[in-house]
């Protein structure tokens, strides 16, 4: 099924009006704040949670070739940028993904199956890579504008945790918490949020 099946939400990126109003929000009066059992704080609040040193962003495959199929991938684009303007105003540590297609000849069972099922074609032999390394498809909308400081990690899984560094990275960096937009919610994000949780880290999404 081609990926403008899938019903992306606009809605999915409304968290940068989370962010913000996390960030503006009123200040929690003095013992409503976090809980420390054990040793170990737990945060209690969003604000809590959406701090730079505890936070990161992930975006999610905003790909060329991805949005491009997309009749609402302007609309998702301009929310994402929004996102990325809140996040990079207030520090926070940003990671962006991209899904790689493979080789057919390097291609297996599941990887064939869904591309057969994306492109609508019966043999794998007919399947096209779309999303092959340093192909145009393949690379992240030029928008988003990749800076020094910030990574990229490639997968060949729906779950952005599957095969790639983020959860070392989050990890590393002391982070308990990430915050995720970007496309498509069922296939890619939902996965991750999920994957996410199963590792203990904290999802806003």
């Amino acid at each position: 099924m081609p990926l403008c099946q899938y019903r992306d939400k606009p809605q999915v990126v409304r968290m940068a009006f989370i962010v913000l109003e996390a960030i503006r929000g009123p200040r929690r009066e003095r013992g409503e704040g976090m809980t420390k059992s054990t040793n170990v704080q737990v945060p209690r609040s969003l604000e809590e949670i959406l701090r730079p040193e505890s936070c990161a962003l992930v975006v999610y495959d905003m790909q060329v070739g991805i949005l491009s199929q997309l009749p609402h991938g302007p609309d998702v684009l301009a929310k994402v940028l929004e996102v990325l303007e809140i996040a990079r105003r207030h520090s926070f540590r940003i990671f962006f993904m991209r899904h790689m297609s493979l080789p057919t000849k390097l291609a297996g069972v599941f990887q064939l199956r869904q591309a057969m099922a994306w492109q609508r074609v019966e043999k794998p032999e007919a399947v096209n890579p779309w999303f092959l390394r340093g192909s145009p498809g393949f690379e992240l909308a030029p928008e988003v504008g990749v800076r020094a400081d910030e990574a990229i990690f490639d997968k060949i899984s729906m779950s952005a945790f599957e095969g790639t560094p983020l959860a070392m990275a989050l990890r590393d960096c002391g982070l308990i918490s990430f915050m995720i937009c970007g496309i498509a919610t069922e296939i890619g994000i939902d996965p991750t949020v999920r994957h996410g949780a199963d590792l203990g880290f904290i999802p806003i999404g």
